[in-house]
């Protein structure tokens, strides 16, 4: 039997007066760790100023 994973998306968008992107990645790549979600690609979009983070764990 194959595994089953759950995914997850988390979009951010770079914001004028908020952290700077790499300290809001860090937080981000944090929270989902300790929720179990593993990182699987990273894709950063320019049309957006954004980044998104793709994670998955398992069902």
């Amino acid at each position: 039997m194959s595994p089953q994973w759950k995914h997850l998306v988390v979009e951010l968008t770079y914001k004028l007066f908020e952290a700077p992107m790499r300290e809001r990645i860090q937080e981000e790549l944090d929270r989902q760790g300790a929720q179990g979600w593993e990182l699987v690609a990273v894709e950063h979009d320019p049309g957006v100023l954004g980044t998104r983070l793709y994670f998955k764990r398992p069902a």
